[in-house]
């Protein structure tokens, strides 16, 4: 089997329809994908509708949050969608999201870059609006030629020129919402050090106790040496090991399928969930 949990859709900051997304996972070769955009399901209908046969969808989302200061990214699996607290932190989340890319418009004009908000909600579509999309727009003005590359101090980065904060869930108060809407956590790429300041291994034993189910070791963000380390510190705190493309469509560089899931965590992903389960495949619309 291969198992790619961790891709992203026009409903946050990929490129790809979720109905798109499927397709090509099927197309890919994949067995089973993940829908996990940016603090949303919204995409998640369109996906099982869309569904092709002999893939199967497993539904989630990417929660932003933060810990003494650093940003981090939580992967929720098949929790319920509609479950109140969750679904209220959620909105909290999201809401924050078009007034924060306003503000780093609004940096960008200060420092002469010839941005537009008309230029970052049309890249944005129906998207959950962020910073991969006022990324997009540096790309599009020749400022930076990847979007990868807005990602420094210069720009975007944590503590960047240009970057402001939003409303971040408290990663304690992440795995217990989910919890309690029945998913599972895994913490994204923990050791992605050029996206910023990361997440000390004590933080992350303090989450293990705390119930986090695993972390995200297969990353295009992770070398093969911090691979092994991330590991041994999975090992030591009885946490699963995934990996993921993170799929972005034609905004990153990774394909679908690039980094994959070990059957067996997969299995016991799904066997510790109980806010919803997989979706097969049925030939989709």
């Amino acid at each position: 089997m291969r198992i790619d949990l961790h891709c992203h859709s026009t409903a946050s900051d990929g490129t790809d329809t979720p109905a798109e997304l499927v397709r090509n996972a099927a197309a890919a070769g994949l067995d089973v994908v993940a829908l996990t955009d940016h603090d949303t399901t919204r995409g998640h209908a369109e996906a099982r509708a869309a569904l092709p046969a002999g893939l199967t969808l497993v539904t989630g989302a990417e929660l932003s949050c933060r810990i003494d200061g650093i940003s981090m990214h939580m992967l929720a699996y098949l929790f319920d969608p509609e479950e109140p607290a969750l679904l209220a932190e959620r909105e909290l989340v999201r809401d924050d999201r078009v007034p924060r890319a306003r503000g780093m418009v609004a940096r960008l004009q200060e420092l002469g870059v010839p941005v537009t908000w008309e230029q970052v909600a049309r890249i944005a579509g129906d998207g959950s609006v962020g910073r991969p999309h006022v990324a997009t727009a540096l790309v599009e003005l020749g400022v930076v030629p990847t979007v990868n590359d807005a990602f420094t101090p210069d720009w975007l980065a944590d503590g960047g020129r240009v970057y402001v904060p939003k409303h971040e869930t408290d990663p304690f108060e992440a795995i217990r919402l989910v919890k309690g809407a029945g998913g599972v956590t895994v913490f994204a790429h923990p050791a992605a050090a050029k996206r910023g300041r990361t997440v000390p291994d004590s933080a992350i034993a303090e989450m293990a106790a705390a119930g986090l189910d695993g972390i995200e070791v297969d990353h295009m963000d992770h070398d093969p040496d911090t691979r092994a380390r991330l590991r041994g510190l999975a090992g030591e705190l009885g946490l699963l090991t995934t990996g993921s493309s993170d799929y972005h469509g034609s905004r990153k560089t990774v394909s679908l399928g690039e980094y994959t899931t070990d059957p067996e965590v997969y299995g016991e992903i799904t066997r510790r969930a109980t806010g919803a389960f997989p979706v097969p495949g049925t030939g989709g619309v």
